[in-house]
C-alpha cells in the first residue's frame, strides 16, 4: 500500500460508525432489530482499523495525509504515535461500551436513538484524535460536545439531568470559543491549518503565547477542572454506558489537546506553570473530596476530576509522554469501574462486616513513608533514574506517596504480617512498573513528542511545592483515623462532601441559568 494511501486508513473507522448511526436513527424505538448488533460490529471493525493504523505507524513511520478539501478546509489524517495510541484506545473502549449497551439498554423505549448518538459520539472522538488540520479538529471537538449533550439528556424528564446538561453546554461553548481563538492565532501566525506544519514552524511570539493560553483554557474547561468541575459530578442521571464513555474517553480530550500541541505549549512557560498550579490544586481537591462521597458513581466522578487534574499537571511539567500513558491507564481503569459499578456495590453489600480495623499510629505512618521512599530510590537507582528528567523523578515520588498511604495500613501494629508483606510487594511492583512503563513510553513517543526540557527556577519552585503539597495530604490521609474523632473532623467532612461548595458558588454566579428548564 502506498504511504499516502495508507494514511487514509483510519478515516474508515468514523465513517463506518456514522453510517451505522444513520441506520440506527431510522429505528429509534425499543429493541430496534439489528441495530445493536450492527453497531457493535461497526465498533469492532473500527478497533481493527485502528490496530492496522498503529501497525502502519510502526512499519512506515508518522505522516499526514493530503487534504480532502480546499483552502485548508476539509479532512486530513495525522497518523503518528499519539493518534495511533488514541485511536486504538478510543475504539477499544467504544466497542466494549457498545457491547455492554446491547444488554444494558435492552427494552428501553428509545434504545435505537441512544445507540445512534453513542455511535456519533464515538465517531466524533475518532475524528478528533486523527485530525490533521485545525478546522477538522475544531469541528470534531464541537461535534463531540453536541452529541454527548444529547446522551446526557437521554432522560429529559429528569430535572437534574437537564440542569447538568445545560451547565455542561455552557462550559463546552466556552471551551470551543477558547479553542477557536487559539486556532485563529495559530493560522494567522503560521499561515496554514496543517497541524504538523504548525508544530514544526511555530515561533515564540506573543500570538503563540496567547494561543497556548487559550489552548490551556480550552483543555481545562473540557477536563472539568476547578472551579467549573461541577457538571461532571452532576451527569450521573445518564445511563451507565454514557458515564463509561464520558469518563473513559471523551473527558480525555483536554489532555489530548495539550499533548497534540505540546510544541506550542513549551513556548509559553508561564502557561505551563499555570497548568501545574491549577492542575495540582484540583488533583488534591478532587482526591480528598472523592474519599467523602457515599455514592459509588459520584465518587468515580470526583476520581476522574482528580485524575484529569494530575494529567494537567503532568503536561505543565512538560511530561507529555507520561500524560499520554496516564490517559491510557485511566481510561481502561475507569471504563471497567463504571461498567462494573453495579456488581461492585452488590459484592460489598454482601460482605459480612469485619471487626475493628487496624489503625496505623504516627510511627507506623512514618515507617510506611520511609519504606516507600527507600523502595522507590533503590528501584530507580538500578533501572530508572539514569537519563530521566527531574520532573519525571519528582512525579514518581508523588505517586509513591499514594503507595505509602496503603503501606501504612500494612504497617499498623494490629495488622497481620501477610498484609504487610503484600503492601511491600505492591510498593515494589508499583515502582518497577512506573520506571518500566516510562522507558517504554519515552521510546515509543521519541520523535513524535518533544523531550522534557531541564527545569528552570520557576519549574524547581513548582516541583518542590507539588512534593510538599502532595506529601502533606498523603500524611493527613494516612493519619486520618487518629484525628477522625475530633469534632472539627466531622465538620470538615461535611464541607468536603459538598465539594467546599465551589459548585454552588458557580451556580450562583450563573444567576440561576443552570436551573431554568431546558428549551
Amino acid at each position: 500500500m502506498p504511504i499516502m494511501a495508507s494514511l487514509f486508513v483510519p478515516i474508515f473507522s468514523p465513517l463506518l460508525l456514522l453510517l451505522v448511526a444513520l441506520y440506527a436513527a431510522r429505528h429509534p424505538g425499543r429493541r430496534p432489530g439489528l441495530v445493536p448488533k450492527l453497531t457493535e460490529a461497526a465498533a469492532f471493525c473500527a478497533f481493527v482499523v485502528a490496530a492496522v493504523a498503529a501497525m502502519l505507524v510502526v512499519m512506515k513511520g508518522p505522516g499526514t495525509s493530503s487534504l480532502i478539501g480546499l483552502y485548508g478546509v476539509g479532512l486530513s489524517v495525522r497518523l503518528d504515535v499519539v493518534s495511533a495510541v488514541m485511536l486504538v484506545l478510543v475504539s477499544f473502549i467504544g466497542w466494549v461500551v457498545l457491547r455492554y449497551s446491547r444488554t444494558y439498554m435492552d427494552g428501553e423505549a428509545r434504545q435505537g436513538a441512544f445507540t445512534a448518538w453513542m455511535s456519533v459520539t464515538l465517531a466524533a472522538v475518532l475524528l478528533l484524535v486523527m485530525a490533521g488540520n485545525l478546522l477538522q479538529l475544531f469541528a470534531a471537538w464541537t461535534l463531540t460536545s453536541l452529541s454527548l449533550n444529547r446522551l446526557l439528556l437521554f432522560y429529559p424528564e429528569r430535572a437534574t439531568a437537564r440542569r447538568a446538561a445545560r451547565k455542561k453546554a455552557l462550559v463546552a461553548r466556552a471551551s470551543e470559543a477558547a479553542l477557536a481563538g487559539a486556532m485563529i492565532l495559530l493560522i494567522a501566525t503560521t499561515g496554514t491549518t496543517d497541524i504538523a506544519t504548525i508544530l514544526a514552524t511555530v515561533d515564540p511570539t506573543w500570538p503563540t503565547t496567547a494561543a497556548a493560553l487559550l489552548i490551556a483554557i480550552s483543555a481545562l474547561l473540557a477536563s472539568a477542572q476547578f472551579p467549573v468541575h461541577g457538571w461532571l459530578t452532576e451527569v450521573m442521571e445518564a445511563p451507565t454506558p454514557v458515564s463509561a464513555l464520558l469518563h473513559a474517553g471523551v473527558i480525555n480530550a483536554g489532555g489530548f489537546l495539550l499533548i497534540r500541541f505540546a510544541d506550542v505549549m513549551l513556548l509559553a512557560p508561564g502557561v505551563m506553570a499555570f497548568l501545574v498550579m491549577l492542575g495540582g490544586f484540583t488533583a488534591l481537591f478532587g482526591g480528598v473530596v472523592m474519599l467523602t462521597q457515599p455514592a459509588v458513581k459520584t465518587s468515580l466522578a470526583w476520581s476522574t476530576i482528580a485524575q484529569m487534574a494530575f494529567m494537567m499537571m503532568q503536561c505543565g511539567l512538560a511530561l507529555f509522554p507520561l500524560a499520554l500513558l496516564h490517559i491510557v491507564a485511566h481510561s481502561l481503569y475507569k471504563a471497567h469501574a463504571f461498567l462494573s459499578s453495579g456488581e461492585a456495590v452488590r459484592n460489598v453489600a454482601a460482605i459480612r462486616r469485619p471487626g475493628p480495623i487496624a489503625v496505623p499510629s504516627a510511627r507506623n505512618v512514618l515507617q510506611a513513608f520511609a519504606c516507600a521512599i527507600v523502595i522507590y530510590s533503590l528501584v530507580g537507582a538500578i533501572i530508572g533514574f539514569d537519563g530521566k528528567s527531574i520532573q519525571a523523578i519528582a512525579l514518581g515520588v508523588i505517586l509513591i506517596f499514594g503507595v505509602a498511604y496503603m503501606l501504612a495500613q500494612g504497617f499498623a501494629d494490629a495488622a497481620p504480617r501477610a498484609l504487610m508483606r503484600r503492601t511491600v510487594i505492591y510498593a515494589l511492583v508499583t515502582s518497577v512498573s512506573y520506571f518500566a512503563l516510562q522507558v517504554l513510553t519515552l521510546h515509543l513517543t521519541a520523535g513524535s513528542l518533544p523531550p522534557t526540557p531541564p527545569p528552570g527556577p520557576l519549574e524547581w519552585a513548582l516541583i518542590i511545592l507539588a512534593l510538599l503539597s502532595f506529601g502533606l495530604v498523603a500524611v493527613a490521609q494516612s493519619t486520618f483515623p487518629l484525628w477522625a474523632s475530633h469534632p472539627a473532623a466531622a465538620g470538615l467532612r461535611v464541607h468536603l462532601t459538598n465539594g467546599l461548595y465551589a459548585n454552588a458558588i458557580f451556580d450562583k454566579l450563573l444567576d440561576g441559568w443552570s436551573k431554568r428548564p431546558a428549551a
